[in-house]
């Protein structure tokens, strides 16, 4: 069930909104930690937590929450198609964390999806792939929470450079956390090596963000960190972090 704040959410949405740009500014040089102990105060037990389990910023952020407060949901988007290297770090995390991370599944299967829009709808027409199989089932789901925390950094890609540490996220309607956005990969990977953080295995193997398999390829040396996500395409975000809602605009 919506948590009771989470119900008169969209008449406090204004109020939400100024008030998490203040927030942003007084945060954004604080450590993840700190930004982290804020959000779960504030807004448990109505928080949760994505983890793509396909990056390694995503790990650094449930590490640190698990420390904070092991009862905090853990979520991932089960497309379907996401890498064995990805389910298996799921189940990784669910032995070494002793939690039990969330699947979240679009309604359509894979086979539903192809009768409905044809085979290979991704190679076609991949931002309406994404809204089937990740922004759908997330907007379904976020409907119960007050806030969702995020691995985005600003560092991972053009889109992403503005991305304030806490703000209203318009799309879902509810406070978006970005703990480590001030972050860059150098941090992050000297955070996981110094505790030991599970991550992905395919991160050996240049996939610095692993998606879906057919939509994600390794990175070559001076692209950016997301320039193996949909290849060829254009495309640079799933849906679920908007450009223009990332730099405030929405």
């Amino acid at each position: 069930m919506p948590s009771k704040y989470f119900c008169c959410m969209n008449a406090q949405a204004p109020y939400e909104r100024r008030f998490l740009e203040r927030v942003a500014a007084r945060l954004d040089s604080v450590a993840p930690q700190e930004i982290l102990e804020w959000a779960i105060a504030r807004y448990r037990p109505g928080i949760v937590l994505a983890c793509s389990f396909g990056g390694p910023t995503g790990m650094v952020a449930l590490d640190m929450v698990v420390n904070i407060d092991r009862s905090v949901p853990v979520y991932y988007l089960d497309t379907g198609l996401l890498f064995p290297q990805t389910y298996e770090l799921v189940h990784r995390v669910a032995d070494r964390y002793g939690i039990v991370p969330i699947a979240v599944k679009p309604t359509f299967s894979l086979l539903e999806q192809a009768f409905v829009h044809g085979d290979k709808l991704w190679e076609r027409d991949p931002d309406a792939c994404c809204g089937i199989r990740k922004v759908e089932p997330q907007r379904d789901f976020l409907k119960n929470y007050d806030a969702w925390i995020t691995g985005v950094r600003r560092d991972q890609s053009s889109t992403r450079r503005q991305t304030p540490v806490v703000q209203f996220d318009e799309q879902f309607g509810i406070a978006k956390i970005s703990p480590l956005a001030h972050w860059d990969e150098r941090m992050i990977w000297t955070y996981i090596r110094a505790h030991d953080v599970p991550y992905n295995e395919l991160h050996d193997r240049n996939y610095p963000s692993a998606g879906c398999v057919p939509c994600t390829r390794a990175v070559r040396e001076g692209e950016d960190l997301r320039a193996g996500r949909w290849p060829n395409s254009g495309k640079v975000e799933c849906g679920l972090h908007p450009a223009s809602a990332i730099k405030g605009e929405a």
